[in-house]
């Protein structure tokens, strides 16, 4: 079952960067395109910050990052690679990771393009969202783990 999160986790890296490479060649930079209208547009946004473009311009900050980042999380992977739960949620966030850290030194930017049009929220990408579900998996692994020892 493990090899099965690792191969969605690359098939997910697979589609988060050839998503990016479709918005970047076919989608203006700034340019909003109505992908389910009231619901969400696509655009082609640089991000060289983090969440809301905070400390943007500091690369050699994220690339630090990120590489403590992924040996962290990968070393988590491999001594809870037992636990379903904390499989799926860290090979999420390693892909999330992953995804961006190639924008990053790829492009010297993060391609966002998802931009809900109901309520202001940061634009995000794919990457974003398997970190997102993989922190949310991850909390919900935790949390199980805390009542059943609890």
């Amino acid at each position: 079952m493990k090899w099965f999160s690792y191969m969605v986790g690359l098939l997910l890296l697979v589609i988060d960067q050839l998503v990016k490479s479709a918005v970047n060649n076919q989608i203006a930079l700034g340019t909003v395109k109505s992908f389910i209208p009231g619901v969400l547009s696509l655009t082609n946004l640089r991000n060289d910050g983090a969440a809301w473009s905070i400390l943007s311009g500091n690369q050699i900050f994220f690339y630090l990052i990120t590489v403590v980042a992924l040996v962290v999380l990968i070393c988590l992977l491999v001594t809870q690679r037992q636990h379903l739960l904390y499989q799926w949620g860290l090979t999420l966030m390693i892909t999330g990771t992953l995804g961006n850290f190639i924008d990053r030194i790829r492009l010297k930017y993060v391609v966002d393009m998802f931009q809900i049009d109901f309520f202001n929220f940061p634009i995000f990408n794919i990457a974003d969202m398997c970190l997102t579900f993989g922190v949310i998996i991850l909390f919900i692994a935790i949390i199980r783990d805390e009542r059943i020892e609890g």
